[in-house]
């Protein structure tokens, strides 16, 4: 057994599909399966089984996956203290979020604060990067719903209430305020699942008794103002997005009456490993740029 086919099972048990861990590591699949053929006999047991096209740890994976992921993990720690001792300047920070665009401003004057340290930006949904969290593949996370796996802690960047965008030639577009019982067939812009924008909806329509019609789904939730306002429905801004339409005649956006109709982004790191100094500089830096007074509701 070494430190590669660790690696190599840790990236299949993740990616559950030998093609998808083969891309990842760049290398070709039948040495991968070779790879992790070998690992079982040395271990004497199998670790997975087949699913479909694809594979599925079984009960002598998922135990060997806990150790693995901690062994990495001190060996990842290790090398980046050995980093933090060079200096910030030599530091590197890997960061998911389910939108890139709640980050430039912030990935911007970081940079520019911090020319030295070397950033990996990943465009992820909730369930994407709380596993891309635990497996070490990223050091934060910036996320505006909960990461649903053990061992992550969070915290609260911004609080923004969520607001309703329509069309500036929708019917409800002069109105100030609106129910979700004036949404009801109406069609709906928004992501696919996993992305907050969905889940926030899927929330709201269900409390109100109502079934949603989405009409658009992507999985960029910073395109949904630039979505609504070339009409094809309406749907859920965040309070940021205000400043946006007040420059665009072709969209409005009105308040919502409907209980926690609102945005919570979050910091997201492992709670049970090192934080390099540079990740935890950027947590810092983040706080301060969010609470900026542009970003106040």
């Amino acid at each position: 057994m070494d430190l590669l086919q660790l690696r190599y099972f840790q990236a299949v048990a993740y990616r559950g599909h030998l093609s998808q861990a083969a891309a990842e590591l760049h290398i070709a699949q039948p040495s991968l399966s070779r790879a992790i053929a070998r690992l079982e006999a040395d271990l004497g047991v199998p670790l997975f089984e087949r699913a479909g096209r694809g594979l599925r740890l079984n009960h002598f994976g998922t135990t060997f996956l806990r150790r693995v992921d901690r062994a990495l993990r001190e060996l990842d720690d290790a090398r980046q203290e050995l980093v933090d001792l060079a200096g910030l300047d030599h530091g590197r920070v890997a960061v998911a979020s389910e939108t890139l665009l709640t980050l430039t401003g912030l990935m911007s004057a970081f940079r520019a604060e911090h020319p030295g340290v070397d950033l990996r930006l990943y465009q992820s949904s909730a369930e994407t990067m709380a596993q891309q969290l635990c497996a070490g593949e990223v050091d934060l996370c910036f996320a505006s719903q909960p990461l649903l796996l053990p061992g992550l802690q969070a915290r609260e960047l911004l609080r923004e209430e969520v607001l309703l965008a329509v069309p500036g030639t929708h019917r409800l577009a002069k109105r100030k305020r609106v129910r979700m019982a004036d949404l009801a067939n109406e069609p709906i812009v928004t992501t696919r699942p996993g992305y907050w924008p969905r889940s926030l909806a899927d929330r709201l329509f269900a409390e109100a008794g109502l079934e949603p019609n989405y009409a658009c789904e992507s999985d960029e939730p910073g395109a949904t103002g630039q979505l609504i306002s070339a009409g094809l429905g309406i749907g859920f801004v965040p309070e940021v997005a205000r400043r946006a339409a007040a420059k665009d005649e072709t969209a409005v956006t009105l308040v919502l009456d409907a209980p926690g109709c609102h945005r919570s982004l979050t910091v997201v790191q492992r709670s049970d490993s090192y934080l390099s100094a540079a990740a935890q500089r950027l947590t810092e830096f983040a706080t301060a740029y969010f609470a900026e007074p542009e970003f106040a509701v």
